[in-house]
């Protein structure tokens, strides 16, 4: 009898577990679509409002068309500086701050001037634009005889019998078969920032460099070149690829043809200057620190609207729509507008510096650096753990386009705190396709960039952020 008692005590204990159990299932599951519906719905209103309301392409007029470019060091950069500064003061975050670093002050002087001069008929005009933090030629311009190569092997190749006395020609164009533009960018632009060292150690008395771009036309692309202290600092530049078409030609015909041209740049003393850094404290984990920014810096030919002027409203952007949406981020929010990415990254430097030396804990940086066109998704630069959670998002963007998760990469900026604190990074995707006709170039113009895709990019960027303030990574 005490064992049939038993017996049936212990199957009542085990049916009743079983219910509790499946209940406890069912409980966790709701919980889960709860969870998955209310961030669906929070993340269709922040496209929504960005839509409807969205002031980043209010706020790039302004950048581009009141400001211009904004290189280092000149009055316009810090303009940038006042500009955000006060735009985000109107936000009200928590907090806003500057955060100060040196920066180089490199000046372009004069506009250029270039020459194809034949053996035979008159010279011919083509257009260049000196390279960011290059010298300048002497005061009559540099004339010499041209030397053309497709790599930086080639110079050694060549040695200082074919190159000595010369100007080099890098005329390696972007391998068009390559969907991502930025792919090609890579595997093309070693030869314009360290093009020129390369030639002046076999004693080249100049470079031109074809212009970073698929676009055959007659706009030439500036851009940083870095020099190595060991060799001598000879004058660079680069030629719209019209013009690097033109002298090619003109070589295999011509191969006595000189090439002239002069420019008056130069390098002043660094100059003081800020990172703008705007914070919504996190209600729940104040302590751990995500990252979003772009870079205030442009080159000054253009108006420095895609690079990065868009990187920089669509990261002003996320705190506006957090604040009009009532969004209280549960992790802490750091907007960081970064001075210097074009020639030096000294404000992504500096940020990662403090960062380290105060310990503090960054959970992840997302920068927007590749333009204001429609966005498309995210390239990400962690462990494949953490990946693995930012895939688990993924659904939640399809609806507005940004499907492609499978780059890999950061951005300039906030590449230091990889470095220094391995800090996981992300990079906003627009599509790639156009961005390299304008890029650091006379078409890098407020009128190139679309208010809707520009505000679909802000939304994204914000959904992304809004995903890890709730959950972490």
């Amino acid at each position: 009898m005490i064992l049939v008692q038993f017996v049936s005590l212990y199957i009542n204990f085990f049916t009743f577990m079983n219910r509790y159990f499946c209940l406890t299932l069912i409980c966790l599951f709701s919980s889960f679509l709860y969870a998955q519906q209310n961030d669906s719905v929070r993340i269709r209103t922040i496209f929504n409002e960005a839509l409807l309301h969205g002031e980043s392409y209010n706020n790039l007029d302004y950048l581009s068309n009141k400001i211009g470019g904004r290189l280092s060091g000149s009055p316009q950069a810090q303009a940038a500086v006042d500009f955000c500064t006060q735009t985000l003061k109107k936000l009200h975050p928590d907090t806003v701050y500057l955060q100060e670093c040196m920066v180089p002050h490199w000046v372009r002087g004069e506009k250029e001037k270039a020459r194809i001069i034949t053996s035979k008929g008159p010279s011919q005009e083509v257009k260049i634009s000196a390279l960011g933090g290059s010298v300048a030629t002497p005061s009559k311009g540099i004339k010499a005889t041209v030397v053309e190569v497709k790599s930086l092997d080639e110079i050694a190749t060549l040695g200082r019998k074919g190159i000595e006395g010369k100007i080099v020609f890098f005329n390696r164009p972007f391998d068009k078969t390559k969907i991502s533009t930025f792919e090609a960018y890579g595997g093309a632009v070693d030869q314009r920032w360290a093009g020129p060292s390369k030639a002046a150690q076999y004693g080249a008395v100049a470079t031109i460099c074809r212009s970073m771009t698929p676009d055959i036309n007659d706009y030439p692309h500036t851009g940083s070149m870095r020099y190595n202290d060991s060799f001598p600092q000879i004058p660079c530049c680069a030629i719209s690829t019209l013009g690097a078409e033109k002298l090619s030609a003109l070589l295999k015909n011509d191969p006595d043809l000189r090439f002239w041209y002069k420019q008056t740049c130069k390098t002043l003393p660094d100059v003081k200057s800020y990172n703008v850094i705007a914070v919504l404290k996190g209600s729940d984990h104040p302590e751990e620190i995500i990252d979003i920014g772009g870079h205030l810096d442009s080159w000054e030919t253009g108006d420095g609207a895609s690079d990065d002027g868009t990187g920089i409203v669509q990261s002003m952007e996320v705190i506006r729509l957090f604040k009009a949406l009532g969004i209280k981020p549960k992790r802490t929010i750091r907007v960081i507008m970064f001075m210097n990415e074009e020639n030096g990254t000294r404000g992504g430097k500096a940020y990662a510096a403090e960062a380290k030396e105060k310990n503090e804990k960054h959970i992840l940086a997302l920068e927007s650096d590749r333009g204001g066109f429609s966005p498309r998704g995210f390239s990400t630069d962690m462990s494949e753990a953490k990946k693995g959670k930012i895939l688990g998002w993924s659904h939640y963007f399809l609806p507005y386009g940004l499907y492609d998760f499978s780059q890999t990469g950061g951005g300039s900026d906030i590449e230091p705190l990889k470095k220094m604190m391995d800090v996981p990074l992300m990079e906003l995707v627009p599509d790639p396709q156009r961005y390299f006709d304008i890029h650091h170039n006379a078409l890098d113009k407020f009128s190139m960039v679309s208010r809707r895709e520009l505000e679909l990019g802000g939304a994204g960027m914000a959904s992304m952020i809004y995903l890890l303030s709730e959950y972490g990574l």
